[in-house]
């Protein structure tokens, strides 16, 4: 059975999403060869990745912090590619009913999508440390003092990016939310993610429902497990067989 067919077949459909979603986005991924942790990746800073972005090092160095942050994770002229726009289609259609996405960038609201379950937060919301004053990303932005970090401009805070930093827990009501959603779909379509990062990808134990879909560019430790593997563009795929499933009504 071909994409398509699975899609007209399903009813309850649940999207989970990793950074291999935005990467036809032009918004790099994190662990292949030219990702953020890639071994291709030129360094042009003093530690690894995985610590710039630790609550550890944000509480200690935050101009560091600050600097690789807006350097490296916000892209602003980001537009939906086909895959988020797919997506936000199925959903307008009733046949999808939530996506539960590891990224920060906004892009599937940007396309349309509204149940949007956000594992990792996002970085278009940001609040005060102290007074927990909401700031969109743009203001944010503007906030920042001589050193490059944003502070509130009432008490002098630092303005935290709403995102999970390595050493943060998952916020529990949305972790909550994606099992409740997961565990009541009859198709589970997993897209862009290596599923090799927990607890996010232990998402994948409550699913129940009858297919399960993987498609990544590169194999995934769960591709035995699955009904239908294709190893492509997800913007592709994903685009072909929503259109391909029109044509069956």
């Amino acid at each position: 059975m071909n994409l398509a067919q699975i899609l007209k077949d399903s009813n309850n459909i649940v999207f989970f999403g990793g950074a291999g979603v935005s990467t036809e986005s032009k918004i790099p991924d994190f662990r292949s060869a030219d990702g953020l942790y890639g071994e291709k990746k030129e360094r042009k800073y003093p530690y690894p990745a995985e610590t710039m972005l630790s609550h550890s090092f944000y509480t200690r160095y935050p101009k560091e912090f600050f600097n690789f942050y807006f350097n490296e994770m916000i892209y602003l002229d980001a537009v939906p590619n086909d895959a988020h726009k797919a997506l936000a289609e199925l959903e307008k259609m009733g046949k999808l009913t939530a996506v539960v996405t590891q990224n920060i960038d906004g892009l599937h609201q940007k396309a349309g999508s509204v149940n949007v379950l956000e594992l990792h937060g996002s970085v278009l919301r940001n609040y005060c440390t102290r007074c927990h004053e909401e700031y969109t990303l743009e203001e944010t932005m503007k906030l920042r003092d001589a050193e490059g970090i944003p502070r509130d401009p009432k008490d002098g805070s630092i303005i935290k990016p709403d995102v999970v930093l390595y050493e943060e827990g998952l916020d529990q009501d949305v972790l909550y939310r994606a099992v409740d959603a997961i565990s009541h779909a009859d198709c589970m379509i997993v897209g862009g993610t290596s599923l090799v990062v927990y607890p996010a990808a232990g998402l994948l134990q409550y699913f129940r429902g009858k297919y399960l879909v993987l498609i990544n560019k590169d194999s995934t430790p769960y591709d035995g497990q699955a009904d239908l593997v294709i190893h492509d563009s997800i913007g592709k795929v994903l685009k072909a067989a929503v259109e391909d499933m029109k044509k069956m009504d």
